[in-house]
């Protein structure tokens, strides 16, 4: 998955917001909190995201993957996927896990207001 891909796929995720920062970095977040992180470069991009505690012990034992860089040696489940070395499909299956597990952190109201408490 390169930038423009991960960022068209961030940005059809209902009720979304994206933001550069961080020196450059990709930011989507969902009523204000971050699920995903978009960097590197266009020959080695690197997307961290949100993982359950199933996937936060599986997949750094997968080539491609590791514990995201600063947000997990801070005692938060995240990982970080290279994007050329992960199958595409299979990134945005994570991304989208990420997704509902902030959305699903979100409080009822938050949820209200952006029009996804049916989710």
């Amino acid at each position: 998955m390169n930038h423009d891909q991960y960022n068209a796929f961030c940005a059809a995720l209902p009720a979304t917001t994206h933001v550069v920062q961080w020196g450059g970095h990709h930011v989507w977040k969902i009523g204000g909190k971050v699920f995903c992180i978009g960097g590197g470069t266009e020959d080695a991009p690197a997307y961290s995201f949100k993982a359950s505690e199933i996937a936060f012990m599986v997949l750094p034992e997968r080539a491609g993957f590791r514990p995201a860089p600063y947000l997990a040696s801070r005692g938060l489940k995240w990982i970080q996927a290279q994007g050329l070395e992960v199958d595409g499909d299979e990134l945005r299956d994570l991304i989208q896990a990420s997704y509902r597990l902030v959305l699903g952190g979100l409080s009822r109201r938050k949820r209200r207001d952006l029009g996804l408490d049916a989710m």
